[in-house]
């Protein structure tokens, strides 16, 4: 392997150590095929439709949520986040802000109680009056569409982890990224943030691996539109 393969696989490049966790153990992971679901046409083409109609919908709600967001605490209106994706790649994810805007540095004060590798709270304080309506209704995670057009993420897969998460991986684990992160998907239906045990999410998105077909997908799509008109396990 060339010493340029391998700092793509630890985390480094040519011009440097990058962000995240320098050295994840998934070497041998990389080098196995992606899941089928990452060759198929029809899904890029259902993304890249799905992403398009989402990202009209979004400049239409673009600026009475930006000033909704801004009125309602300090910060910015997007919050930018490296997640890992396909095989472990990094990528920057964009969500409409729905915490405080030093809410990474309060996370240590905040109970987690959620078990293993995820972080949740039901009562976060550090989410804002307008954050619990975004998050109630999905629509923080809608600028997320840009990263579907860009083929980082598909509108259905499995939940894009963070650094601090992959970085304490167990080899099963990796299984869950040889498809790409999805901004709904197996777990999002079966009850989103009611499901609180990560080997729980991890089951669920190799069920959907297993069970993968093009229409599958479209029914997860729909399922899902049920789960948000329903506002069922969110918060």
């Amino acid at each position: 392997m060339t010493s340029s393969a391998r700092g793509s696989l630890t985390g480094l490049n040519r011009t440097g150590p990058r962000t995240g966790p320098p050295d994840f153990p998934q070497l041998a992971h990389n080098l196995t095929a992606p899941h089928r679901s990452v060759q198929s046409h029809f899904k890029r083409s259902l993304d890249i439709v799905g992403a398009l109609v989402g990202l009209l919908i979004l400049a239409a709600l673009y600026i009475p949520l930006a000033i909704a967001i801004r009125l309602d605490s300090p910060g910015p209106i997007l919050y930018s986040q490296e997640r890992y994706g396909l095989k472990g790649k990094p990528f920057k994810i964009y969500k409409f802000r729905s915490m405080v805007e030093n809410a990474d540095a309060l996370k240590a004060m905040v109970q987690n109680e959620a078990q293993g590798l995820i972080f949740k709270n039901k009562l976060d304080p550090r989410i804002t009056r307008v954050g619990q309506f975004l998050r109630k209704t999905s629509l923080d995670e809608f600028p997320q569409f840009w990263n579907v057009l860009k083929g980082d993420m598909s509108l259905v897969g499995t939940r894009p982890p963070t650094a601090d998460e992959v970085s304490r991986y167990s080899p099963h684990h990796w299984q869950r990224l040889d498809v790409k992160p999805g901004l709904t998907g197996q777990w999002q239906v079966s009850g989103r943030s009611a499901i609180k045990d990560f080997e729980e999410i991890v089951s669920l998105d190799l069920a959907y691996q297993s069970a993968w077909t093009p229409l599958y997908d479209v029914k997860i799509l729909l399922q899902t539109v049920y789960v948000l008109v329903s506002r069922s396990g969110a918060f």
